[in-house]
């Protein structure tokens, strides 16, 4: 493992010691990978990512940003940020929000965000396409351990939001965003939906009417 040569499966788990995924993730060569480490195993995502999933990694920003500005709730969101508990997990999902009284938690500057000095993001979205079966498994458990607020997956080839509440080490669907109060999943799948007959424009327009009701 220490011989950085040796070419790495990717996009599955792999045994190694937390010094052994710092190594591989700090290397210049994965310098464009996602990186997650999870009970002694780590996970490298490299580029590049097709149309299908970074349509609905756009649309899923837009709508969240969009609900907090029309709901004045407070509200920061990160696009691949990596989020670490040193020598126990690291993670970089697709996308992550502080909302509420810890919108402004993070202060400009901070690049790795260090888990041992800062809470968890509120809302965590990993967009899965070819990644399903892992986003509903061991990452779910990540995030359960990193104490995540709420957990989405968007299951693009189904066109299904999987929405989970975090809590007291694990985690339940619901239907219902409890960080984003008076959000119902069920639009969110709606407005996926309407990305695979209309472009963005239109259904953020379609957005904008649901979220103003």
């Amino acid at each position: 493992m220490s011989n950085l040569q040796i070419k790495l499966p990717t996009d599955t788990w792999v045994p190694a010691t937390w010094n052994e995924y710092l190594q591989i993730i700090e290397n210049p060569g994965y310098e464009k990978a996602k990186g997650y480490y999870y009970n002694g195993k780590m996970r490298i995502e490299m580029p590049p990512v097709g149309n299908d999933h970074s349509r609905d990694h756009s649309i899923v920003i837009y709508a969240v940003h969009l609900f907090a500005s029309i709901k004045d709730i407070d509200l920061n969101g990160n696009d691949n940020c990596t989020y670490r508990k040193t020598g126990y997990d690291d993670a970089q999902p697709d996308a992550s929000f502080y909302i509420g009284k810890n919108a402004d938690v993070i202060p400009w500057g901070t690049s790795i965000i260090h888990l041992d000095n800062y809470p968890a993001p509120d809302l965590v979205i990993e967009v899965a396409n070819t990644s399903l079966a892992d986003d509903k498994g061991d990452k779910r458990l990540l995030y359960e351990e990193l104490g995540v607020g709420e957990y989405w997956i968007i299951d693009v080839k189904n066109v299904q939001v999987l929405a989970f509440a975090v809590e007291n080490g694990g985690s339940r669907k619901i239907s219902q965003s409890q960080v984003l109060p008076g959000l119902a999943i069920s639009l969110l799948q709606d407005a996926f939906r309407r990305t695979r007959e209309m472009n963005h424009s239109k259904v953020g327009a379609w957005l904008l009417s649901q979220f103003q009701q």
